[in-house]
């Protein structure tokens, strides 16, 4: 039997009739000057010719890469994101104390269809994949249900997935942010929720009304609005909850960042914080405590969070664990964005 020839980056490039640095920028995902017929053609010999890169013969002898993969949803300026950069610099330093690296990468459409994610693996270019901004509609993730790839959501979880993951209390956080609330005399309320397609968003905002409810209060469903865990939802969300109750003396947003922009909105309207209208965010971003008033918040311990589930990945990696299913504890954080009600007349 005549042995395979092995292919080169020289061979794709003169099947396709690009250059080398051409055939490495799309290879490597650097080709945004890159026309797409072109990139099509390179792709389409990468894919007839079987094209497997020179660390695939490294990792089959060594078996082991020590190499993490970290995952992070399509978002613009994603690796610039507080809560992104939080966890992956938490993550780093992890990874750096066990000689491992890091490898990022962006789980965006082509990366998912082509199934890169498991060609990682398969390749043997990573031991390992911690994934950040997981939602319900990533259901390409089953395919690390057998637990063959070892890898870990952090701060999220999938309803009828059976995937490793370590996340904070969202329930509990629901829960301090309204009997805070409620502790200070607030009963007219508004919340900002996270996006509808992430599992924790949903236990934020049950603790938050199961909390009101245990009080003998309500949350009506107008004054839960989207604020799509950005500042300018955020601000958004503030503008229409005032809307549909001028009235209204305190406002939880699920995260930080929406609280910071309701607090952005809620001061070019006039209203001043805490003495006309609370608010409280959720996360303890670094930034909180320097916003005008300092935000008090429900702190889910992010560094802490994403150490802690990078050491859980590599004892998924070693063999010292088989899965993980952890929650961690959340704490208020009272700083100035909060007080009592205005009094009424």
């Amino acid at each position: 039997m005549q042995k395979r020839k092995h292919i080169t980056i020289r061979d794709i490039a003169r099947e396709s009739g690009a250059s080398l640095t051409t055939v490495s920028l799309v290879l490597n995902k650097r080709d945004s000057r890159i026309s797409s017929a072109t990139r099509k053609r390179v792709l389409d010999v990468v894919d007839r010719l079987g094209y497997r890169p020179s660390r695939l013969a490294q990792g089959l002898q060594a078996r082991r890469s020590h190499i993490i993969a970290i995952l992070v949803p399509e978002l613009r300026n994603a690796f610039a994101d507080a809560y992104v950069g939080e966890l992956i610099s938490a993550a780093y330093e992890c990874a750096a104390k066990s000689q491992y690296k890091l490898l990022l990468e962006m789980a965006d459409p082509d990366f998912i269809a082509r199934g890169q994610y498991r060609e990682l693996f398969d390749r043997h270019f990573v031991d390992g994949m911690l994934c950040i901004g997981v939602t319900s509609r990533d259901s390409y993730l089953a395919d690390f249900e057998d637990g063959l790839r070892p890898m870990l959501i952090i701060n999220n979880y999938i309803d009828g997935l059976d995937l490793n993951y370590v996340r904070c209390d969202y329930e509990a956080a629901g829960r301090l942010a309204a009997e805070y609330l409620l502790s200070l005399g607030h009963h007219r309320i508004g919340l900002i929720r996270g996006a509808v397609e992430v599992r924790t968003s949903h236990d934020l905002c049950h603790g938050f009304e199961m909390a009101l409810n245990a009080a003998g209060h309500s949350l009506p469903e107008s004054m839960v609005v989207d604020g799509k865990y950005t500042e300018e939802g955020g601000a958004d969300a503030a503008r229409l909850l005032l809307k549909r109750d001028p009235k209204l003396t305190a406002i939880f947003a699920g995260n930080d960042k929406m609280a910071i922009g309701a607090m952005a909105t809620l001061t070019h309207l006039g209203r001043h914080i805490p003495d006309d209208l609370s608010v409280i965010g959720c996360d303890d971003l670094r930034q909180a405590a320097y916003c005008i008033p300092p935000l008090t918040t429900i702190q889910t311990p992010l560094h802490d969070l994403g150490y802690h589930a990078c050491e859980c990945l590599l004892d998924l990696v070693e063999g010292r664990r088989r899965s993980v299913r952890e929650t961690r504890p959340v704490r208020l954080i009272a700083r100035e964005s909060a007080a009592p009600p205005p009094k009424p007349g």
